[in-house]
């Protein structure tokens, strides 16, 4: 035997006089040797009313831009035909995809801490793709030892409906259309972009940054600018710094990671804590950034850090942060966050949107 090579587990032998207590460590070697071999068994799905429930459409996760074009150019038989031509090539990944890595990395360590508890991270994978084509995304999903047990087929409808019955906490999509349909049923959502280049992000912490008024706080401060202007804003904050401000559609969700959070600051791991949040605003700190931090204290909530820029820009503060996603209502700032290589999503909520559509345009299945 060479040095350092394992040695391979003894045959058991009937223990002789005085050799008894040499016979456990030989049969403890050979269970953990076998064990080794033995294919390791993934975590049991939890309870959704028990878990953080993410739902991630199909294109949010995966690249899927030949297909989308198939779809558009060629119709849907076409596309279903693509897809199961192609079944055992996996897709590449897509914006959300450092996203869920970084989810299941969380729940490594939640599950390290906390054997018995379901509250966890549950990912759902949410498509409106023929039940067919779900044979190439169980392999896509494999192929990058993905845990995702729970998926949701729905062969061409909306899977808004199924959203709630699911416990949703956010959903991710590359469809507009769905995300305002499920920000109207009054569940956490928006829409994920790519970024204009890769940045590396951590693949030991979740890193999620939220702009703060119509993301985190209702659009009440945002309409007093559009209607009066930035100086009556500043008057109107100053003189409400004591009154919280209404919950804006993604406060849930900080909500729910800062439950998992606790989690660990109750095993002394504060500074070692796996997840990380940052409020990134343009608000000024000086004028409006106290009502902002009193609004998270009255919710029991808090980000690990708050960033108040004061109208600049928020991408180069972001390629700092490199978080693993960043929330913003308003595509201005989406833009500028994408093109510093930042994975960004847009929350069409408020009163900077712009008009709905009367017609939405025709989707393809690989939307969802």
């Amino acid at each position: 035997m060479e040095p350092g090579e394992p040695r391979e587990p003894q045959e058991p032998r009937e223990p002789g006089p005085g050799a008894e207590t040499s016979a456990a460590p030989v049969w403890e070697e050979a269970k953990i040797f076998y064990d080794n071999l033995a294919p390791k068994k993934k975590p049991k799905s939890p309870k959704p009313q028990n878990a953080v429930t993410i739902a991630v459409s199909s294109r949010a996760l995966f690249r899927m831009d030949e297909e989308q074009r198939i779809y558009t150019e060629q119709g849907v038989e076409e596309y279903v035909r693509y897809q199961l031509e192609h079944e055992n090539e996996p897709f590449s990944p897509g914006p959300a995809f450092p996203f869920v890595k970084a989810l299941e990395a969380v729940n490594r360590r939640l599950r390290e801490l906390y054997p018995d508890s379901e509250d966890v991270f549950d990912i759902v994978l949410m498509t409106n793709n023929h039940a067919q084509v779900g044979v190439r995304l169980i392999n896509s999903i494999n192929h990058y030892d993905l845990f995702i047990e729970r998926f949701c087929m729905t062969g061409g409808n909306s899977p808004i409906c199924y959203l709630k019955a699911y416990h949703t906490n956010l959903y991710l999509s590359a469809d507009a259309e769905k995300v305002r349909e499920a920000i109207d049923e009054g569940i956490a959502a928006a829409t994920i972009f790519s970024p204009s280049r890769d940045v590396v992000v951590s693949q030991s912490q979740l890193r999620v940054a939220f702009d703060g008024d119509a993301v985190l706080f209702s659009d009440e401060s945002e309409r007093i600018v559009k209607a009066h202007g930035l100086d009556r804003f500043f008057e109107h904050e100053k003189a409400h710094e004591n009154k919280p401000l209404a919950q804006g559609p993604l406060k849930g969700f900080l909500e729910a990671l800062g439950r998992l959070q606790k989690k660990f600051y109750s095993k002394g791991l504060r500074l070692e804590c796996p997840i990380r949040t940052y409020l990134v605003t343009a608000r000024s700190a000086a004028s409006s950034g106290a009502r902002a931090l009193k609004t998270l204290r009255s919710w029991g909530l808090e980000t690990d850090e708050a960033l108040f820029l004061a109208g600049a820009p928020k991408g180069p503060l972001l390629e700092k942060i490199r978080p693993h996603i960043f929330f913003d209502d308003q595509m201005f700032h989406v833009a500028g966050a994408q093109e510093m290589g930042t994975v960004a999503a847009h929350v069409p909520y408020g009163v900077a949107q712009t008009p709905r559509r009367t017609a939405p345009a025709k989707q393809a299945p690989s939307a969802q």
